[in-house]
């Protein structure tokens, strides 16, 4: 088992837009309450609080889903101003521990805290201590992981939730990684869950009976990854610089399109707002490939890209978009629900030039 020596901590707000728009609002506090688009919209959960949740409703759900399982549910549109905010305070707490910050969202973020003298030192009281702070400056709650890296961190963040907090210690990693499903795992989609079920594996003990030589065989490069974290090991380093991979716009509609012309259609105006946010960028990044991404009527969905020439006549030509759209729709040939259009990019910034991603630019 891997003892880095370092001390980091995963901090994951709790239900975060729902939980802010109940402080905000104390007349929601103790009923289902979710945040997204709007049920006749076509619009999906954004998230929802925990009395939402034991009536099965999750992020990424259909509203009008939901809200046939929860007749009483209360949507709201989000306020993403208001999140922002609330994401700056919250950070700036994190900043009196450590410089070494990678948010992964406005309500989620690792820290390195290995030199911080705070707390004596203790990665535990210094958790302890932000998420103290946390809930006395905003009224909101947040759950944390300590671990020597970012796997176990992470993982261990979601352990006592809400508003808990979960310690790794070197000694316990064997013991804790032993017995977590495969699901745990970074990078582990329901696919691949499927197959290694299929292989007899459902934990990270079931995952140990192969050797590395047989999950480089069956994964290729990712086997060598679950091999590694099957046994608690991850190298990653907290990245303070993180920047952007790709950029895209996309479309939930409110009927779904029947057909691949009336796919094709929507793909010109779908190009304008790209060009428009690449635009803003277009110093700092470079395309590499253009994509589309295809939501279907049952909620499969499907993404195909291909390699795109650097001229901008041919970076925002709706036919090419349009070629990739119909071969994406082809693969299942169903009505369409949400169209996305997209670039993956290449970093020009050479890595010791590179800001972090303000993640609260508008």
């Amino acid at each position: 088992m891997q003892d880095t020596g370092r001390k980091i901590i995963h901090v994951d707000c709790d239900c975060f837009y729902a939980s802010v728009e109940i402080r905000e609002n104390p007349d929601l506090r103790g009923r289902p309450v979710a945040v997204g688009g709007m049920p006749d919209q076509r619009g999906v959960i954004a998230t929802c609080n925990y009395e939402a949740r034991a009536f099965g409703i999750h992020s990424a759900m259909a509203s009008a889903y939901a809200r046939k399982l929860c007749p009483d549910l209360i949507i709201l549109k989000p306020r993403f101003d208001l999140y922002k905010a609330v994401s700056r305070e919250i950070h700036r707490i994190f900043a009196d521990y450590t410089d070494l910050i990678e948010p992964l969202s406005l309500d989620e973020a690792y820290l390195d805290v290995t030199e911080c003298d705070k707390c004596h030192g203790s990665g535990t009281l210094i958790a302890r201590e932000i998420r103290a702070r946390v809930k006395e400056a905003t009224r909101i709650t947040v759950s944390a992981g300590v671990a020597s890296n970012k796997f176990l961190a992470k993982v261990a963040s979601d352990w006592n939730k809400p508003d808990g907090l979960c310690v790794v210690t070197p000694d316990q990693i064997d013991d804790f990684v032993r017995q977590l499903p495969v699901r745990k795992l970074h990078g582990v989609g329901k696919a691949t869950a499927a197959r290694l079920k299929r292989m007899g594996v459902e934990t990270c003990e079931d995952l140990r009976q192969f050797s590395l030589v047989d999950m480089t065989q069956y994964f290729g490069t990712f086997g060598s990854r679950l091999y590694e974290l099957a046994r608690g090991i991850d190298q990653r380093p907290v990245e303070v610089s993180w920047r952007r991979k790709s950029i895209s716009v996309e479309n939930t509609y409110d009927h779904d399109l029947p057909d691949i012309k009336a796919v094709q259609l929507q793909i010109p105006d779908l190009l304008d707002e790209l060009r428009r946010r690449y635009e803003k960028i277009q110093r700092e990044y470079a395309v590499s490939k253009r994509f589309v991404k295809i939501k279907f009527n049952d909620f499969t969905q499907t993404t195909l890209e291909e390699l795109c020439a650097l001229s901008e006549k041919e970076l925002y030509s709706p036919d090419y978009f349009i070629k990739l759209a119909t071969k994406a729709w082809e693969r299942r040939k169903k009505p369409v629900r949400l169209l996305g259009v997209g670039f993956r990019l290449h970093d020009l910034k050479p890595p010791e030039a590179q800001a972090q991603l303000e993640l609260f630019e508008s």
